[in-house]
Order: structure tokens, then sequence, then C-alpha cells
């Protein structure tokens, strides 16, 4: 856990190093929307930031669905389990056995 402290501060510290250096004013136009005078490192920030979410979507969704998939396998399991177990308790359970018929001799 400390070294993923440690990697995320590295990594923030050279986001702040890339922001401070490339503050130049630029334009930044899509589609009829227009901004000026946007700093370079927050538009690259901002697509950045963009696809990270664009990205985050499509695997929440498989996540959401493998972790489905996954509690439905548990409850399976269980299910079987449980029959198992009555099972094997049936089958351990002594019988009450009749006792042996009487044979009887005629003479």
């Amino acid at each position: 856990m400390g070294l993923a402290y440690v990697v995320v501060a590295l990594l923030s510290a050279a986001v702040a190093v890339f922001a401070l250096q490339n503050n130049q004013p630029m334009s930044v136009r899509f589609l009829a929307w227009s901004l000026d005078n946007v700093p370079l490192a927050g538009a690259i920030l901002a697509a950045l930031g963009a696809g990270l979410v664009l990205a985050a979507v499509p695997l929440s969704i498989s996540s959401w669905r493998w972790r489905a998939r996954a509690r439905a396998l548990e409850h399976k399991v269980e299910m079987l389990e449980s029959a198992l177990t009555a099972r094997d308790t049936a089958l351990l359970t002594p019988r009450p056995v009749a006792p042996p018929p009487q044979i009887t001799r005629s003479a």
C-alpha cells in the first residue's frame, strides 16, 4: 500500500511540473464550440481526463457483469453444498435394522 502512495505522489509531481512548464495560451475549437486563451497543459489534462472517463465506462459495465455472474455462481455453490450435506447426512444416518425372521422347524 505504501508503494502505491509513492507512485501516486510521483505521478502527481510530474503532472504539476508539466502544468507549470506548459502554460502558453491557446485556442480550443470543437465543432461550433470555441475557447480562447486556454493553457496548453489545461487542454491536454482535460483531454486525458475525458479519455479516462470514456475508458472507465465500458470497464465498469464489464466489471458489473462479472460481479453479477460471481454472485450467481456463489449462490449455486451454496445450493449444491447444502444438497451434498443433506445427501451425506441421509447416507450416514443409521437405518433401523429389522430383526431376522424366526425360522421354525417342524418335526
